[in-house]
């Protein structure tokens, strides 16, 4: 980063700081097999980094209103936090990292495509409530990723320009939005292999 520039981090949480990828996977398959809908490992992962309105809208009849959407998605968040509670873990050495760079005077912020419930839930009981000064939830924006907007909003809140952040993700959806933010971006595998990057550079790289 130039010299003299302020350092803004965004980070996002699934998967980044907390190990509750398998939560969401295990709450998206029992809420569709309610519905007779079978939601595989690759669906998950082909959906992941997403909104739920946006995974349950694709995954069910494209007849489905927008007040069931809601109901589902709504259910689907509560199996979650009822899953997650008392069981979430960070992944290693990040909150070590969090803490280091906010020693070093970085802003630090969140944004991830979840409700604020759940992100609320997380920095509880990992007890980081006090990192971040920004939190941007999926319900705060328009489009969820891989529009950039809620990377776009974190960074207003801080006062930071795009140029001056980096953003850490970890799903194919996250990147392409980060990419197409402006800013610069550290893409994890925690949750998906090397192999994506393809996947990732292939996609339109177009601002929304």
């Amino acid at each position: 980063m130039p010299k003299g520039k302020t350092k803004t981090i965004i980070w996002d949480i699934n998967g980044i700081i907390a190990d509750t990828v398998p939560y969401h996977l295990k709450a998206w398959q029992d809420i569709f097999q309610k519905r007779c809908v079978k939601f595989t490992q690759e669906d998950f992962s082909r959906h992941f980094g997403q909104s739920d309105d946006t995974i349950t809208r694709t995954t069910l009849d494209k007849r489905t209103s927008p007040s069931q959407i809601y109901v589902i998605a709504s259910e689907k968040d509560a199996n979650y936090r009822r899953r997650v509670m008392l069981n979430v873990r960070p992944l290693p050495r990040t909150l070590k990292l969090i803490k280091s760079l906010k020693g070093r005077g970085c802003s630090i912020a969140l944004a991830s495509s979840t409700p604020v419930e759940n992100i609320q839930l997380v920095v509880r009981e990992l007890d980081i409530e006090g990192f971040f000064q920004a939190i941007v939830s999926g319900r705060d924006v328009k489009k969820s990723k891989p529009s950039p907007q809620g990377f776009w909003l974190a960074a207003l809140k801080l006062g930071a320009e795009p140029e001056n952040c980096i953003i850490t993700e970890d799903a194919v959806a996250g990147v392409s939005a980060a990419k197409r933010s402006g800013m610069h971006c550290l893409a994890i595998t925690n949750t998906h292999p090397n192999s994506k990057r393809d996947e990732i550079d292939n996609q339109s790289l177009n601002k929304m």
